[in-house]
């Protein structure tokens, strides 16, 4: 039997994209994300944060800094109520990485890697799951795993026509129409 799951990106769906977020006393969690997350979960699905971390890559914070503020926020989630499956993250950039960052990989957004390797490990049927997004990378990425389902936080990014999804102001809207709530 497969799980469906929620994959979500992180800065502007799960909290305000300040650019470069590394430290707990700059991560603001958007509004109603706990509510959105808890339906979620309580419609069965797994919750999966696929992100991209240029800032690593950049060298403007390490590894251990995102795997710190990474556990502040599960366990923000889990005083919540709420399990996040995964938090899969790719710390490259193909032109702006330093050292061993500096590559083009299959994990970077609009890449399909964290979502594929998410789905093995977790045996998550895309044809059931979903991708909440705010970026052309997040919708193309999803396009490029087989995802069912897209949805598309209305933010700074611009989405082209091609990217043809329903766009939502919130994860909470996002969770609305998916669920038909």
């Amino acid at each position: 039997m497969y799980n469906k799951a929620f994959f979500l990106d992180r800065d502007g769906v799960i909290n305000a994209d300040h650019g470069y977020v590394s430290k707990p006393e700059d991560f603001e969690f958007l509004p109603d994300v706990f509510n959105a997350c808890r339906q979620i979960q309580s419609a069965g699905y797994l919750i999966v944060i696929v992100t991209n971390q240029a800032g690593i890559a950049r060298g403007f914070y390490s590894e251990q800094d995102f795997e710190t503020l990474t556990n502040w926020m599960l366990e923000r989630f889990n005083n919540e109520g709420i399990t996040i499956t995964d938090v899969e993250y790719c710390p490259h950039h193909p032109t702006a990485g330093r050292g061993e960052y500096l590559q083009t990989c299959s994990c970077r957004k609009p890449a399909p890697g964290m979502i594929l390797r998410a789905s093995r490990k977790y045996d998550i049927d895309p044809a059931q799951s979903v991708m909440v997004g705010d970026k052309p990378s997040d919708i193309d990425a999803a396009t490029n795993a087989g995802l069912a389902y897209c949805y598309a936080i209305q933010g700074d990014y611009a989405l082209g026509d091609e990217h043809a999804v329903p766009l939502c102001g919130s994860l909470w809207e996002a969770v609305e129409k998916h669920l038909n709530l």
